[in-house]
């Protein structure tokens, strides 16, 4: 009788691709990074990534991860840390280009959705997924799930507060609405592509209207 083919994460992995010379361990690392990347963007879930789907993506053995990674949580955290990073530095570089503290918050604001809306896929990961609890608690969670861009917000508006320019008393709970409502812009945009949505100067409204900016 003729045995039915495996299932694709029972199949044998394919054949390794060639051994990375010395020194050149850094690298696989990286394609290792790259590869669960690229199957969360195609899929749109981390759920697409475990240890055979990234070893074929990259063209090794599944063994051959465990010298740089323990398993695919592993990864995955890589994944959003690289995209927590990436959303921080955008949202900085776009505040920094403004002396004015308005302009620095607007401009921090269209970064952040823009982030979000051209990475739906790795900003939904960003946010969802579902990080296993460590053994004890973490020292410092200040650059979870997005909350580095999160403080950029609040300095922002701390700062319009002290030019004069926002009538914000509370510039804590003010930014947590304003990042409430930049985070549904983003996943809204996502999930409802054909909704007839009205041009992206909607987050400058919001920004204003949240931040209490003074007319």
């Amino acid at each position: 009788m003729k045995k039915a083919p495996a299932a694709p994460d029972q199949a044998e992995d394919t054949a390794p691709r060639p051994r990375n010379r010395r020194g050149q361990g850094p690298l696989l690392r990286e394609e290792i990074i790259r590869a669960a990347t690229a199957l969360i963007v195609r899929t749109g879930s981390d759920q697409a990534v475990t240890l055979r789907s990234v070893a074929r993506e990259v063209g090794i053995a599944a063994p051959s991860i465990y010298a740089h990674f323990p398993d695919r949580d592993a990864i995955v955290e890589t994944v959003v840390i690289e995209a927590i990073t990436q959303l921080h530095q955008a949202v900085t570089a776009a505040v920094t280009a403004h002396d004015d503290p308005v302009e620095a918050l607007l401009a921090g604001c269209a970064a952040y959705v823009d982030f979000g809306v051209r990475e739906p896929a790795r900003y939904r990961v960003l946010f969802g997924w579902a990080r296993p609890k460590p053994e004890a608690p973490a020292a410092d969670v200040s650059g979870e799930r997005g909350l580095d861009a999160f403080q950029v917000l609040v300095d922002n508006l701390d700062a319009c507060v002290r030019a004069g320019r926002s009538a914000s008393t509370d510039t804590y709970t003010d930014a947590v609405t304003l990042w409430t409502a930049l985070h549904g812009q983003v996943t809204l945009r996502a999930d409802l592509p054909d909704f007839d949505w009205p041009p992206t100067d909607t987050v400058e409204q919001m920004a204003r209207l949240l931040g209490r900016i003074n007319p």
